[in-house]
């Protein structure tokens, strides 16, 4: 950095995007903290979930949430490791399931109140990128850069089927499609901070690039903003 300031870039756009992947690849190259804010609410839905408590059920998880003791850790590689009480999930959470259940429970009032602190907090003290759904209009909504990040239903579904297949986790391309399209009308519908692009967001759309171009994309688009 050419200044001694604290800069923030706010990353949205919908499920599949590559919005993670990207975020660490460039926080590796510009020394700034990665914050996935999805990570952290997978890991208050895992929670819950371990406690039998439903997404949508508000009474019940108000009421648990004061037993949520959330940690972010970085590795010696810059990813985000999510302890929960103590314990590392962070493998534990990435899941098809987990991410159904993290965007039912991030429309409740009370997690989103319950996390917002946390998530300024960092941003207050590190240069960050942080990722999300909401993260330019509602977290960080004076955040120095400001990028949606999207690409089409059917590419999105294309590089999920990849990611899950690397892990083990095989799925039909039609069934994984059908996630993602329920997952963006689910974003974006929902009453509290629903997925849209910030009104000083720049647009990106990564279905014809590939992961370096859009790393590259992104850089460009920071450093326009950001003394580098």
């Amino acid at each position: 950095m050419k200044d001694n300031r604290v800069y923030s870039v706010a990353i949205d756009g919908p499920a599949g995007a590559g919005k993670s992947t990207m975020a660490k690849c460039l926080a590796r190259k510009l020394g700034f903290v990665y914050v996935d804010t999805g990570a952290i609410y997978r890991t208050v839905g895992y929670h819950m979930n371990l406690m039998g408590i439903g997404p949508r059920d508000k009474d019940g998880v108000e009421r648990l949430l004061d037993d949520v003791n959330l940690k972010i850790t970085y590795g010696d590689d810059g990813s985000q490791h999510m302890l929960l009480n103590g314990f590392d999930v962070t493998e534990e959470i990435r899941t098809p399931e987990m991410s159904k259940i993290a965007s039912e429970i991030s429309a409740q009032p009370a997690v989103r109140e319950f996390l917002l602190d946390m998530q300024r907090d960092i941003a207050r003290t590190h240069n960050v990128i942080m990722d999300g759904r909401d993260i330019g209009t509602v977290v960080l909504p004076q955040a120095d850069v400001k990028i949606y990040l999207t690409a089409s239903a059917r590419i999105r579904a294309e590089r999920r089927m990849k990611e899950q297949e690397a892990k083990g986790q095989k799925q039909s391309f039609e069934k994984v499609l059908q996630e993602i399209e329920a997952r963006d009308h689910q974003d974006m519908t929902r009453a509290i901070a629903p997925l849209k692009q910030a009104k000083d967001a720049v647009l990106l759309d990564t279905s014809e690039l590939n992961l370096e171009e859009s790393v590259a994309a992104m850089e460009a688009i920071i450093a326009q903003r950001i003394p580098l």
